[in-house]
């Protein structure tokens, strides 16, 4: 009995502190999209992405800044060099030659160099290059943060869509459990058959049934929403906000909006590559152009046959200059890569035209979706509505003594087959209206 209390003790610690590291959120669709930007591992990668770049362009400007570098070295001469001199120097006889042996044993230098880039074309348009580079990166950072925030409205809006079709099933069980009840005690009074029950039974435990079908989609849509915003899947998050918040009038005039495909990030981040391309055929270009850098260099000799000597004496070096090169002929190879690079902005101009044209379409596509889901969701509200309608009335009849029990499990399943046409067509229209939004620009982070 010890042993048991005190496993007790420990199970009950251990939930306890489970419970207490569980988070709970409670988020609007802002807050879910706010969260994913900060949480979403694409969004995070793209950031760092956007560093990598401004790190690159750090880079390209060093090349322009001075190079220092610093040198040492140490020799030990194990045989020192040997050269011949011409004997008749110290008065040998003509033709023959005399070995000797010129420098010392150890010797060690130590120096500094400098350079500095004084005229480069190439290095003027890399720099331009950079920065557009770097504002290619930032462009995609914006993509992925547009997808993400498209994502996670399809994702929020699936759970909305959910919670609404939970509330109109637990509205129809309500009535439905109401009409069983009374039912039921017709037939005990004699009023009604057990047929009648047995019918409601049925239409009942259906929608009890798909009730729980319900709940288990609307958990694993919320985990799908966590997942979306970047959310450990183990915390809780409650979503906040109602179907009847989300506006979704129709917008003729987005249609109207010739110049949207400005406002779509593929349009400027193809704009962004043909600036590149301009800046490639440029830097190709320049080659053609001499080259001028200045350059120094320091240095101390050391020289002794004794190594605890090497280092009394030293003799200074000092150098400084120019130095300018001169492109004469590379055998066509700066020609075939200008001629490459003019082609590749050909290209990419014949993209602008396929990316705008794609954009405008993909407008009227998205338009005419989301047009065609109003114009059924407002169908189905209605046939929803006239469900209920049919169902009032029928059961109205049926409690006079003038209709049957078949009419009312008849309109009780239509009732439940209008449910669920109207959220079809619910989810349908929030989703054309988020491709909507999309594909007009309007979601532009």
């Amino acid at each position: 009995m010890l042993l048991a209390a005190i496993l007790s003790l420990i199970s009950s610690s251990v939930l306890l502190a489970q419970t207490d590291t569980v988070t709970t959120h409670s988020f609007t669709l802002e807050e879910c999209i706010q969260y994913a930007y900060k949480h979403q591992t694409d969004v995070l990668n793209a950031d760092i992405d956007q560093k990598i770049a401004d790190a690159k362009v750090k880079e390209t400007i060093g090349i322009g800044l001075p190079q220092i570098s610093g040198n040492a070295r140490f020799q030990d001469f194990l045989k020192i060099p040997t050269s011949l001199i011409p004997s008749e120097i110290f008065g040998g006889a003509p033709g023959t030659f005399t070995p000797v042996q010129f420098g010392v044993k150890y010797q060690s230098t130590t120096g500094i160099d400098v350079s500095q880039l004084l005229f480069d074309g190439s290095y003027i348009v890399g720099l331009q290059a950079s920065k557009t580079f770097k504002e290619l990166s930032q462009r995609a950072f914006t993509r992925t943060k547009i997808e993400t925030n498209v994502s996670v409205r399809k994702a929020y809006y699936m759970v909305l869509v959910n919670n609404e079709q939970l509330d109109l099933l637990n509205a129809n069980i309500s009535q439905l459990g109401e009409q069983l009840k009374q039912t039921k005690a017709l037939n005990e009074n004699g009023f009604a058959e057990k047929i009648d029950v047995d019918r409601l039974n049925v239409l009942y435990n259906n929608l009890v049934t798909e009730r729980e079908n319900i709940k288990r989609l609307l958990a694993l849509g919320n985990q799908m929403l966590k997942f979306q915003i970047g959310m450990p899947v183990e915390h809780t998050l409650i979503v906040e906000g109602k179907i009847a918040d989300v506006n979704l009038a129709d917008n003729e005039e987005v249609v109207l909006d010739t110049t949207a495909y400005k406002s779509r990030i593929e349009y400027s981040l193809t704009q962004t590559q043909i600036k590149l391309n301009e800046l490639d055929l440029k830097r190709y270009k320049s080659q053609y152009l001499p080259s001028l850098a200045a350059f120094g260099s320091g240095a101390y000799q050391f020289q002794s046959n004794n190594f605890n000597q090497l280092y009394d004496n030293r003799f200074p070096t000092v150098v400084v200059g120019l130095q300018l090169n001169v492109p004469i002929f590379s055998g066509f190879q700066k020609a075939n890569r200008v001629a490459q690079a003019k082609l590749e902005l050909q290209k990419s101009n014949n993209n602008l035209f396929q990316v705008k044209n794609s954009i405008n379409l993909d407008i009227k596509n998205s338009a005419t979706s989301f047009r065609n889901s109003i114009a059924s969701l407002n169908n189905q509200r209605a046939n929803l509505n006239l469900a209920n309608e049919i169902l009032r009335v029928s059961k109205i009849k049926y409690e006079q003594g003038v209709g049957s029990s078949i009419e009312v499990t008849q309109a009780q399943t239509s009732l439940k087959e209008a449910e669920n046409n109207y959220i079809n067509a619910l989810y349908d229209a929030l989703v054309n209206k988020v491709n909507l939004d999309k594909a007009s620009g309007k979601i532009n982070e």
